[in-house]
């Protein structure tokens, strides 16, 4: 894949009751540094309809939107990123998708799932049957360039160790809600450089304070 002189388009994917609103920091940011930012509303966004169905969305939203030879860059939130994780592993996704950042993302489930006995949130807890598919191949990821970005006092990814993978990029960083991982600073930061790194094989642990 081939950036050649202009840097992907970047496609936000984001959580469980939100919507793309919650990306208006991050999108300013990042297009002013030169990004074109995309992102789409899931819809419904309360958890009746199962990942796999919102990656079905996502997957449709990028045929529509980019040329078939347009590579992106993917950046989801929360729920959002077990969406593209789908999308990447199942749909076809890993031929399109250059650099994958995933923020407070469940990759191993959350507690809180138990809350809602809702489809999503079913297959966001622990050991659930959709979580240990993805997992047992996530090798997969290897093939791009992914980073999982976190916080260690994540109250709804829980354990918050939960958004650790064994593969790509492992970023943590001090951000005391699990919301503000879409606003604060640091994280942007963060988000702006894995789009301008090259893809490293190698994992990589990295502490932001």
């Amino acid at each position: 894949m081939n950036r050649l002189n202009k840097p992907n388009p970047v496609l936000l994917i984001h959580g469980i009751f939100d919507t793309i609103r919650i990306f208006d920091r991050m999108s300013r940011y990042l297009k002013n540094l030169g990004w074109d930012v995309y992102s789409l509303n899931l819809v419904p966004n309360y958890g009746i309809l199962g990942l796999d169905k919102l990656a079905k969305q996502v997957d449709d939203y990028i045929n529509k939107t980019f040329p078939p030879n347009q590579t992106l860059d993917l950046i989801g939130f929360s729920m959002g990123g077990i969406v593209s994780r789908y999308y990447v592993q199942r749909l076809g996704g890993i031929e399109r998708v250059e650099r994958f950042i995933t923020i407070s993302s469940p990759h191993n489930g959350t507690l809180t799932a138990y809350a809602l006995n809702l489809a999503a949130p079913k297959q966001m807890r622990p050991k659930s049957d959709f979580l240990e598919d993805l997992n047992q191949d996530i090798a997969l990821l290897e093939q791009i360039n992914f980073t999982s970005i976190w916080t260690p006092y994540d109250a709804m990814i829980l354990p918050a160790r939960s958004s650790q993978v064994p593969v790509g990029r492992d970023i943590k960083i001090n951000v005391l809600l699990h919301a503000w991982m879409v606003s604060d600073e640091k994280v942007f930061k963060v988000i702006a450089e894995e789009l301008k790194a090259e893809y490293k094989s190698r994992k990589i642990n990295n502490f932001i304070g």
